[in-house]
């Protein structure tokens, strides 16, 4: 019963929002689908994207795979990702630990902005199931907040999202929370302030609403820990987007837990939401040109053994 009221926080963490997820949240560079593919070692890969949300991952993947099955367990956002149909794109009611997929099926495995919310043991094994011989996972998560080049809006960013955070840890009944609002995890690090089973890499973080995460940084460690892998490797790669001031607030406003607490009547105010978007638009008063915003995209890479 624990594990499926986990399920359930995390599924409601993330509804209600899709639409907004969709047309703001960034796609990876076009690069790493190619690198992905010759990993794999062939040039158009039969897919599997875990975690699928909104479709945005698939919707990329289906530029460089032969085929792709977005897998998604939340309603909502898989009504949006069907909505926005693409050839060679099919999207299926399922988790990570049960996709429902026949063993052999995946030439690489995709878990974009997700596998932090899907409990690593059951997972990495459907995972290795799924993939054939020789087959990829990639693990692939964006550095917040966006590189913008202005100090004084990122250090917005900063602000509120640890305002977020003390909210949140006060509707937890003073629960210690991580300090980030949707999990911000910088730079692979490990946050401080992390609770669970154990603190650090390996050791989950319960959030509000039951919700339950994994820290980032331990990504790469538990799947070379896993034994399912030959290889593993991390990557990074930097990918500019359209940016805009209007983007870059959006980009906080699509966190799930700013849409969470706003979902339970806490107001801007008090997330300090107001604010942020005050500094936002004051830090390119003037500015000549929209600012450009940049992407760091981090890739966990596992290989398993070629039969």
């Amino acid at each position: 019963m624990a594990h499926v009221a986990v399920v359930q926080g995390n599924l409601e963490r993330f509804s209600g929002f899709a639409d907004l997820y969709d047309s703001v949240r960034p796609s990876p560079p076009a690069e790493l689908g190619t690198l992905l593919a010759t990993y794999a070692g062939t040039p158009q890969p039969a897919v599997v994207d875990l975690g699928s949300g909104s479709g945005l991952s698939s919707r990329w993947a289906a530029t460089w795979a032969g085929s792709v099955i977005g897998i998604e367990p939340n309603g909502d956002m898989r009504a949006v990702a069907e909505s926005r149909p693409v050839a060679g794109v099919a999207y299926r009611t399922g988790t990570a630990e049960d996709t429902g997929l026949p063993a052999g099926t995946a030439g690489v495995v995709l878990c974009v902005q997700s596998l932090h919310w899907m409990d690593p043991g059951p997972t990495l094994a459907e995972v290795a199931r799924v993939l054939r011989s020789g087959g990829v996972l990639a693990v692939v998560d964006c550095d917040w907040p966006p590189v913008a080049g202005n100090a004084r809006a990122e250090q917005a960013w900063v602000d509120v999202d640890r305002r977020i955070a003390a909210v949140e840890e006060r509707l937890a009944g003073g629960r210690r929370m991580p300090a980030g609002t949707g999990g911000t995890d910088r730079h692979g690090s490990v946050e401080p302030g992390a609770v669970g089973a154990a603190v650090g890499p390996t050791g989950p973080q319960d959030r509000l609403g039951g919700a339950r995460k994994w820290v980032k940084a331990g990504h790469l460690p538990r799947m070379a820990a896993s034994g399912h892998f030959a290889f593993t490797r991390e990557l990074a790669l930097s990918h500019p987007v359209e940016g805009g001031t209007e983007r870059f607030v959006a980009l906080m406003q699509s966190q799930g837990t700013y849409q969470q607490l706003s979902r339970r009547g806490c107001s801007d105010e008090e997330l300090g939401m107001d604010r942020f978007v005050a500094e936002v638009a004051a830090a390119w008063a003037g500015a000549p040109v929209p600012p450009v915003l940049a992407f760091t995209w981090r890739v966990r890479l596992g290989v398993t053994p070629a039969v």
